[in-house]
């Protein structure tokens, strides 16, 4: 296929130089960690943390906290940046939430994150399970925080509207990468469609009356430019997104989009301010940082009841 200029030209992109230093993943293994696995593998219950190789796990799991992966480990889609596979999906495990919630318990969570493949093969993306999740967690778990990290429902507001019915504390859809990079990284994806899911919570929650903060997250490194970060953080803002995370991708495997370049610490630190002087909350960025990284202290720093910032951009 010509290439027309709007993706990189990823046959004759000069890789970037060896891992720097600050991006060694930390030691895995430890009681806490071993009892993590344990417990995953004895409630079958899958995480993100795993499936998609996050480079936190050790971290995460010698905190006894996890991110946990809805609907299966196979994914309708085919996006270059993720290790999860893409093909033939399982059918909907009904007791999925209740383990979830059993396993919340058991890890005594107070706040927790849960996410999902894309399914695009169920009529409402998987919504209903996710908002069964929330609601079963809260039932064994009522003194605890979620955070659900949702697909875009194909831009299905009922869908949409089903998560947010559950009132999580934090709604969190990822923009992933600036536009241009979309072709390359998400085709099955849609920048725009992922804008207008993060307007219609902010507006859903607003007109509600609940206390829902909304997150987008993003990786850099892929072949984005300054301005074009700058852009994006400014439509997020428009959407009036009170959380942010900016991480630096890695190349799951050689099957996947190359790093094209790692972002300096110092760089992360001059994002973050400039998130904030736009308006966002909390910008979480660093070369390690992953959507659900810190996310319990996200959402606590903002405190609840607090004013969201106003949402300025197109209708819908």
């Amino acid at each position: 296929m010509k290439n027309d200029g709007l993706v990189p030209d990823l046959a004759h992109a000069p890789l970037p130089a060896r891992k720097p230093s600050w991006l060694r993943m930390k030691r895995q293994g430890g009681t806490d960690y071993n009892d993590v696995k344990r417990l995953l593998r004895t409630s079958s219950l899958n995480t993100v943390c795993e499936t998609a190789n996050c480079p936190n796990r050790g971290e995460c799991f010698n905190s006894r906290t996890a991110t946990f992966l809805l609907l299966g480990d196979i994914c309708t889609r085919h996006c270059t940046f993720c290790n999860i596979p893409g093909g033939r999906v399982a059918p909907i495990d009904p007791d999925e939430p209740q383990r979830v919630a059993e396993a919340v318990r058991e890890l005594g969570l107070k706040f927790a994150v849960v996410t999902s493949v894309n399914r695009d093969d169920l009529p409402d993306g998987g919504a209903a399970h996710f908002a069964s999740t929330i609601m079963q967690i809260r039932r064994l778990n009522p003194d605890c925080g979620v955070e659900v990290l949702i697909p875009d429902f194909l831009g299905d507001s009922v869908a949409l509207e089903t998560v947010l019915t559950a009132a999580p504390e934090v709604l969190n859809h990822n923009l992933e990468t600036v536009p241009r990079l979309y072709r390359a990284m998400r085709p099955q994806a849609d920048y725009r469609r992922s804008l207008q899911v993060l307007r219609r919570s902010r507006r859903w929650a607003d007109a509600s009356g609940a206390d829902i903060r909304v997150k987008t997250g993003i990786m850099v490194g892929v072949g984005e430019t300054r301005d074009e970060i700058v852009d994006l953080m400014k439509d997020a803002a428009d959407q009036g997104i009170r959380i942010m995370t900016i991480g630096q991708y890695l190349q799951p495997s050689l099957r996947h989009h190359p790093v094209l370049r790692y972002v300096e610490p110092a760089e992360f630190d001059e994002l973050a301010d400039i998130g904030r002087g736009l308006g966002i909350d909390w910008v979480e960025s660093g070369p390690m940082v992953r959507s659900s990284y810190h996310a319990r202290e996200q959402s606590d720093s903002l405190g609840v009841g607090s004013q969201s910032p106003p949402i300025r951009g197109a209708d819908g």
